[in-house]
């Protein structure tokens, strides 16, 4: 008994993630990894108004320009965080300010 087997373009187009997200109306999916959206959060270096400590913290730039309040990892007062994230994605400016 024979079974017929999908041609390999046919087989592609049904596991194509945006056909899948199209047919099913479903909003884009953001991959970690090679080839994914892993540039959408990054590391970036910002100096403490309160005590002058520099220490690293996460972004993420998936919803563009972001402020919100993180503690200071030393001496854990509130920091207010800035960022500018340009029309590609890309971060422009973080500053770190006293609330």
């Amino acid at each position: 008994m024979s079974t017929k087997r999908p041609s390999t373009a046919l087989a592609r187009a049904l596991l194509d993630p945006t056909a899948i997200d199209e047919l099913y109306g479903l909003e884009p999916v953001y991959e970690p990894g090679p080839g994914g959206s892993a540039g959408l959060t990054l590391f970036v270096s910002v100096q403490c108004p309160h005590c002058g400590e520099a220490f690293e913290t996460a972004v993420d730039l998936s919803a563009g320009s972001f402020r919100y309040v993180e503690d200071c990892q030393v001496c854990c007062q509130p920091i207010e965080l800035a960022g500018e994230v340009d029309q590609d994605g890309v971060l422009v400016d973080v500053t770190a300010g006293r609330l």
